[in-house]
This record gives C-alpha cells, structure tokens and sequence, in this order.
C-alpha cells in the first residue's frame, strides 16, 4: 500500500473506534446510576456503622454531577468499547506483521486481557477495605465527607494500578521471549521480587489494612513465579532447538 492508501486505512479505522467508543459511551451514561451506587457502597457503610450522618457523598459545583457521568461514561465507554477499537488496532497492523509475531501477539493479548479485568476485580474488592479502614482515624466529633471527583479518581487509579500490576509478568514473558530476560534470572532474583511485591502492595493499600495488603503481594509474588516458571519452559525449549540445529546454547558467539 502507498503512504495515501496507508493513511485512509488509518482514519477509516479511526473513525469505526470513534463509533464504537461513542456508543460505549452513550450506554455507559444509561447506566452510571448503579454503578455509581455500587462504587459508593463503601460510604454508606461506614455511614451505618457511625450511627448515620458520618459519611456522604459530596459534589461542590453546580456541574459536578453531570461531570462526574461524563468521566464515568468515558472510561466506562472504554471498556465497553475495547473488543471494536481493539481490533481496529489489530486489524491495521496485522497486515504488515510476520506468522510468527501474530502468534506472538494474539498471545500477549489473550494473556494481558484477562490479567487486567482480574486486576481490576481484585481492586474492587479490596478498595472498599482501604477506604473504610481509613475513615476509622476520623475522631468522633468528625464527619467523612467524600468529593465526587476525588472519590471517583482514587477507585479509577486503584482499579488501573492493580490492573497493570497484574499484567507485568506478562511482560516479563515476553522479554523472556525477546531473549532479553531468561527464567534463571528471575528465580535468582526472587528476593527482590518479594520485597518490590511487599512494598507495591503496603503502598496501594494503607498500613492498617493489613489483610488486603497480604492478599495483593500474595498475588503479584504467586504471578511472579508463574511468569519464571513459565519462562524456564520456553527457555528449555529454545535450547533443544539450538542444539538440534547444532548450536551452542552456552556460547551463542561460537
């Protein structure tokens, strides 16, 4: 393709996202309603617990409301969106790519997707944990009032941090697969991986919480290994093959 057809791919591409994400976006503000009150759940707890009138929900401008579906409806929107603007993505560069980086890549994909949405779950569950362990040190003659907008970006920020956590160690496979990182080198580094999972897991959740900062690092460390052990497979394989075709796999230069 010359670089003008290359280009009206691209925006014809762009333009079937934009749709997508327009309509993802259209149904996510139908439905901010019960999300919204499946995110505030936390406060109405804690609100409970206080004996009534301890916690709400606070929006301070005229528009915070309708900001606050908006932002909702976007990132809501995304997701809903993703399998149309995801494969227009795919669908672009799929035609310039080898058999085998394909492969490579549908499996990174199928790996990453999923790592992410459980990320993402797990984060909803331990937020409301670190939200209602830290409204335990408001003193008694104090009320917890919420502002949407930061409410609303701490659950967003939560969910995309642990969301991303998550899916490091495919990374990690995939650097195995580069030749950049071997599955000795992680095993050896287990250590440091260890206190990197402690320390990202005592910094997502407050220092009180100590139950979902356990559950976290007990995942990302458990992942860890899972992305080790996977790449020793992978680099098992590659030296069989190195060796059937009569290579050195302990002196490649040779």
């Amino acid at each position: 393709m010359s670089l003008g057809e290359h280009l009206r791919e691209a925006r014809k591409r762009l333009v079937i996202a934009v749709i997508g994400l327009a309509a993802g976006m259209v149904i996510a503000f139908i439905i901010t309603d019960p999300v919204i009150n499946f995110l505030t759940e936390p406060i109405r707890v804690i609100d409970e617990k206080r004996g009534g009138d301890f916690a709400e929900l606070m929006f301070t401008g005229i528009a915070s409301g309708f900001n606050l579906r908006i932002r909702m409806a976007l990132s809501i929107g995304l997701l809903l969106s993703a399998p149309v603007w995801l494969w227009q993505i795919w669908a672009f560069i799929m035609p310039g790519l080898t058999r085998k980086e394909i492969k490579y890549t549908v499996a990174f994909v199928a790996a990453a997707v999923p790592l992410f949405f459980a990320g993402g779950y797990v984060a909803v569950l331990v937020a409301p944990h670190v939200i209602e362990v830290m409204s335990n040190f408001v003193p008694e003659i104090g009320v917890n009032f919420f502002d949407s907008d930061y409410y609303y970006d701490f659950i967003l920020k939560f969910v995309l941090v642990i969301g991303v956590s998550f899916v490091l160690p495919v990374f990690m496979v995939a650097l195995n697969l580069a030749g950049i990182l071997t599955g000795k080198a992680m095993l050896k580094a287990w250590r440091i991986a260890i206190l990197v999972a402690a320390l990202f897991a005592a910094v997502a959740t407050p220092a009180a919480d100590i139950g979902s900062m356990l559950m976290l690092a007990g995942i990302l460390i458990v992942l860890y290994f899972a992305a080790a052990v996977l790449s020793l497979i992978f680099d098992k394989q590659k030296r069989k093959r190195q060796l059937a075709a009569g290579l050195d796999p302990d002196n490649p230069v040779a």
